[in-house]
């Protein structure tokens, strides 16, 4: 089973609906009748990489079984290195994100 892939470009510091597109990552790995789900930071989404409050839920979705991915450029952009990232979360490039949606993963962007 293809699985999902859900990017998020937004800054949990400025949008409230972030808390809900995570939740929705948990609820669909918690069910995994679909295959595996990916969460993808881009652009502002990186920001909750961070080792701060933000990134605890990002580490909590990992445990929970979602894969936590940030896009290196965006993480670069914005000054954040691998020292200063949540451990769960795992750089990675633009490449990872096209191979999960080669692979047929139902995409979803917020």
């Amino acid at each position: 089973m293809p699985g999902y892939l859900l990017i998020e470009s937004r800054d949990p510091f400025e949008s409230a609906g972030t808390t809900h597109f995570m939740e929705l990552a948990r609820s669909l790995a918690k069910e995994g009748k679909e295959g595996p789900v990916t969460l993808f930071l881009v652009e502002n989404g990186v920001l909750p990489a961070r080792r701060c409050e933000a990134s605890k839920g990002l580490a909590a979705l990992a445990k929970s079984g979602v894969e936590v991915l940030a896009d290196e450029f965006s993480l670069r952009e914005r000054g954040i290195g691998r020292e200063r990232m949540q451990p769960e979360v795992k750089p990675a490039s633009l490449d990872a994100l096209i191979d999960r949606m080669a692979e047929g993963r139902k995409a979803l962007w917020h």
